[in-house]
């Protein structure tokens, strides 16, 4: 059981700041303690007990909305967050309020920043597909002369990626694909009839170039260092009582505070990072508490920044002062740069008749996943990189009412029954890091706590819209070749944001002048700071970053222990 502890009076010295609690603020404790560093761990939101707080077991009958959201109050309190589909009435509680929590956009270029504050961070509801990233990655950029090259390379992280799969525990399917490196599995997940039928239909029809397999999730198939097996109840998004999924708060914070090293903070919004000019360094942050508004400030010797891609960079760009004007770390002015997002909601879909006499029982908390096989090994026409497609397969149930004509008896009673099979195939494609992709502070808002917000401009380009409209046409061909009718094309695009995987904006690189980051999250201007989240990517992939930021972040902590331990830090 996670709980907060609160410093003691007078001034306290940390060997590390952690700031921020999801995926790589856990991993950040976790790997900190357990190398005997004393450790503060910052995070803006309240502290979460899974006895109270999580409500995946609660059924929508027992909600006053009844699982629709209570409208009024999302679009007064939510209106941007109640895009995501998890943001319902069970679990919009793991959302920020978008009042508090302001930013702004241009008119004719939308950004949906989802967010989730609270110890855990998105953690708690992130959809936990989980794939490595290959030199296929690694080597884009280089490749196509599009940003800046990766300061590292496949060999590099594969020790790590193995590390965080050892302690995650990741289901999942071996394929031997080269752009999809193997993991260290727990058993796979059972597809449905209708996938296997379609995943060696494509086979057939498309041999090696194209592979259909079960998602790589991490959700248990079996019990795992003393988490449970899932047992299949489906709304995983509104928490995980079992700690079947993987979280911060369910794993990487009880082995931190085991340790009996961390020092766990809630409620408390960063303001900025100290620098001490003289010395060099950076000695800790400042802090608003959420609730009193009280400053604060916390010091330690090595500070790591996890606050999702755009808060940390946020947090930078807040520092300043006359040796960092433009932001702290940021002497090569690329912090606030090169913001990326997948692309996402293209494909296409489905019905599949013969299999009306087949089902299945309780919510699988996965799906289907199909590698990228653009730009693999022979070029595309039209554009660079490519798209992965994850998917799943259902029988309609009750509420295909709501679109389907009909009346009285016989109408109800079919709708008791389960509607006919479809499947879906979602892509999701890899965005250009762009220097007009950029966030900046807004010198005329703020946020709750008077810290200056973010002014977001991000837009897709023409290669994200190329590679999304072959995406469609590619899964319709799929769908049809596994003997799918009324193939229903899906084109339109959601906004940037949508997908939460913003990346960049304090990417990592190989040289000072052109990045923020060296090849171990390390600033290059300021030895004794680390930014650890997604905001140090240095091209976006098309593969679910979360994975990759997990390792990332094990490879920079063994990296800045062995210089704490020497003390160069």
């Amino acid at each position: 059981m996670i709980g907060p502890v609160s410093p003691g009076p007078g001034r306290e010295d940390y060997d590390a700041i952690v700031v921020g609690s999801g995926i790589t603020g856990g991993w950040a404790a976790k790997e900190l303690t357990e190398a005997g560093l004393r450790t503060l761990v910052l995070e803006a939101g309240p502290m979460i007990v899974p006895e109270r707080d999580y409500v995946e077991h609660v059924p929508p009958y027992r909600m006053p909305y009844r699982g629709w959201n209570d409208r009024k109050a999302l679009k007064a309190e939510q209106p941007i967050q109640k895009e995501c589909y998890a943001c319902d009435e069970m679990g919009r509680k793991f959302f920020v309020n978008d009042n508090e929590n302001p930013y702004t956009v241009p008119d004719d270029a939308p950004f949906l920043w989802i967010r989730g504050r609270q110890v855990g961070g998105r953690s708690i509801m992130w959809a936990r597909q989980s794939y490595r990233l290959s030199d296929l990655d690694f080597e884009a950029n280089a490749r196509d002369g599009v940003g800046v090259d990766w300061p590292i390379r496949y060999a590099d992280l594969a020790p790590w990626y193995d590390k965080v799969e050892a302690f995650v525990g990741v289901s999942g399917q071996p394929e031997g694909l080269p752009q999809l490196p193997d993991g260290h599995f727990l058993p796979p997940m059972q597809m449905t009839c209708v996938e296997e039928t379609v995943r060696d239909a494509i086979a057939r029809r498309f041999g090696a170039t194209r592979r259909m397999t079960i998602g790589r999730t991490a959700v248990l198939t079996r019990d795992h260092n003393g988490r449970s097996a899932c047992h299949y109840c489906g709304p995983c998004h509104r928490g995980c009582s079992t700690r079947s999924y993987f979280s911060s708060l369910s794993a990487t914070l009880p082995a931190a505070e085991a340790t009996g090293r961390m020092t766990l903070r809630p409620d408390s919004v960063v303001h900025s990072v100290i620098w001490d000019a003289d010395k060099g360094r950076v000695t800790g942050v400042r802090v608003i508490d959420r609730a009193s508004h009280e400053a604060l400030e916390f010091f330690g010797r090595v500070v790591f920044l996890g606050a999702s891609a755009l808060e940390s960079t946020r947090i930078l760009l807040h520092s300043t002062s006359p040796d960092f004007p433009d932001g702290l770390a940021n002497s090569s002015g690329a912090l606030g740069r090169y913001l990326m997002d997948h692309t996402m909601s293209t494909g296409a879909k489905a019905t599949f008749r013969g299999w009306e006499a087949y089902t299945y029982t309780g919510e699988r908390p996965n799906g289907i996943y199909i590698p990228r096989f653009r730009n693999v090994t022979e070029p595309a026409a039209d554009f660079i990189r490519g798209y992965g497609y994850q998917g799943w397969s259902t029988r309609k149930g009750w509420s295909r009412g709501l679109d389907e004509p009909g009346f009285g008896a016989d109408y109800k009673r079919r709708l008791t029954e389960p509607g006919p099979w479809e499947l879906e195939l979602g892509a999701f494609g890899e965005c250009l890091p762009r220097e007009d992709n950029f966030v900046e502070l807004d010198a005329e808002q703020t946020d709750a706590w008077g810290i200056p917000t973010l002014r977001i401009q991000c837009t897709w380009g023409e290669n994200e819209r190329l590679m999304m409209q072959d995406s469609a046409e590619r899964a319709a061909e799929m769908l049809e070749a596994g003997g799918g009718s009324d193939v229903e094309l899906l084109t339109d695009l959601t906004a940037p944001g949508l997908t939460i995987h913003e990346m960049g904006t304090a990417r990592m690189g190989r040289d000072p002048a052109t990045s923020v980051l060296n090849g171990f999250n390390q600033t290059w201007d300021i030895p004794n700071l680390f930014v650890i989240d997604g905001a140090a990517m240095a091209s976006s992939a098309c593969q679910n970053p979360s994975l990759t930021y997990m390792a990332l972040t094990a490879r920079a902590c063994a990296y800045a222990v062995d210089a704490h331990n020497r003390g160069e830090l």
